[in-house]
């Protein structure tokens, strides 16, 4: 494998895609998920990640935008949990641009825009937008292919680290996955900073709505009618999901 140093640095090491596969043989949880509170876990305040965070803000519907930032913390208590090793600034800033660009392709305005599949047109869109504000070209490409490959589960092959974890992250906020990898005060921290205001019924009408227009989208891969139907049956999620 490549000694390139960006490929540690900006998340790119490979990790199985089979995230069964990957908790078995990689995870170091022990115990409980411990309790983690929003206050404890900073964002990342570089000028890049402050305009993309303000950028994400006004693009974003704030269902989305919420979406994406409890992605973020359940992804920071994923990593203090299981993977700790993965983690420094580069890696949590990464993730930080990942997961504030990962729905980037859903919004009212992106959607009909093209032919393309949200995930793959947000890849476009994410790419030309951190070159854009200076990102090292190294870390765009990685934000890019984890967007385009966010609901890229499968059983074979590898993904990268930062592509794995946002995976964790959207299905256990999406459909309740995983459960024993965020503890329930844990939930409770972000969904009080960042409320779900329905988001289980909002993303599967999103997920409707883009296999209605486009028959070909990727998102069918997960069944077009199983997922939708899962995220709107996420029984973790279903207390906190009209807050």
């Amino acid at each position: 494998m490549s000694t390139n140093p960006a490929i540690q640095t900006y998340g790119w090491t490979p990790v199985p895609r089979d995230l069964s596969i990957l908790l078995k043989e990689q995870s170091q949880a022990s115990g409980n998920a411990p309790t983690v509170t929003v206050s404890s876990i900073p964002l990342p305040s570089s000028e890049l990640a402050t305009k993309l965070h303000e950028y994400a803000k006004k693009e974003l519907a704030l269902q989305t935008f919420n979406h994406s930032m409890r992605v973020y913390y359940y992804g920071q208590a994923i990593l203090l949990y299981a993977f700790p090793e993965w983690k420094s600034e580069t890696f949590d800033e990464t993730y930080f641009l990942t997961c504030l660009l990962h729905d980037i392709g859903t919004t009212d305005k992106n959607m009909p825009a093209t032919m393309m599949s949200f995930e793959f047109y947000g890849g476009y869109l994410s790419l030309d937008l951190l070159k854009g504000l200076k990102s090292p070209i190294e870390q765009a490409e990685n934000v890019a292919e984890a967007v385009i490959r966010h609901q890229d589960l499968g059983t074979t092959g590898k993904q990268t680290r930062i592509g794995a974890l946002i995976q964790l992250a959207t299905i256990f906020d999406n459909m309740g996955l995983n459960p024993e990898l965020v503890s329930k005060g844990t939930i409770e921290e972000v969904v009080k900073a960042y409320p779900r205001k329905g988001w289980s019924g909002c993303f599967a009408k999103t997920i409707r709505k883009e296999n209605g227009l486009k028959g070909w989208a990727h998102t069918t891969h997960l069944g077009e009618n199983d997922f939708p139907e899962g995220v709107e049956g996420n029984k973790l999620m279903e207390p906190y999901d009209n807050l």
